[in-house]
């Protein structure tokens, strides 16, 4: 039997609750903009309050901090202080996977991004992230990463430490218990 992909009613509205918790607690995210608004679009797309439980159920505590300027869209990206814990020891991809000989991770940052209906953060978006943060001081965090430095082997992961984002390189098949990853829904 396929997986549903949506709430119960309940569900729903616990959701929604603690969205809306954590908006009013943490306005400097999202100067500017009403908690009546994002939940109406909220309800308007229910069918993202599956993805948005999804990043809440593995520790990563999503809040808006901005709109799409195009799209309008509202931007929920992972705001926990840490990488999230149920997304940490996973290494890139799918492919970078299947090349560890021994000692394979249970999954991959992209594949578990796209499980959750969800965007790995680019660079450019983890240091958005960080005007509103910090975040990442202990962890460290995959982005997504450039098919030119993909196709050599390698991908890309940032952190927060000494009061700036560092960008970094390594194997795409590593993975790390402080290592996970950060996404984005628009909604």
């Amino acid at each position: 039997m396929a997986e549903t992909k949506q709430l119960s009613q309940a569900d729903r509205e616990a959701l929604i609750q603690i969205l809306k918790t954590r908006f009013q607690k943490n306005g400097k995210r999202h100067k500017g903009l009403e908690w009546s608004k994002v939940q109406q679009r909220l309800e308007l797309h229910s069918d993202k309050l599956w993805s948005l439980q999804e990043m809440e159920n593995t520790g990563g505590e999503p809040d808006v901090i901005g709109t799409d300027k195009v799209t309008g869209e509202y931007l929920f990206y992972d705001c926990s202080a840490e990488s999230p814990k149920g997304r940490r020891s996973v290494c890139y991809d799918y492919e970078a996977l299947e090349a560890r000989k021994e000692f394979k991770p249970e999954n991959t940052a992209v594949d578990m991004a796209a499980a959750m209906g969800i965007e790995l953060l680019s660079e450019a978006q983890y240091r958005e992230l960080q005007q509103v943060g910090p975040f990442d001081m202990k962890t460290s965090s995959w982005v997504k990463t450039p098919d030119d430095i993909r196709e050599l082997g390698g991908a890309l992961f940032c952190d927060y430490r000494y009061g700036h984002v560092f960008l970094y390189h390594n194997g795409a098949q590593s993975y790390y218990a402080a290592r996970g990853f950060r996404g984005l829904l628009r909604v």
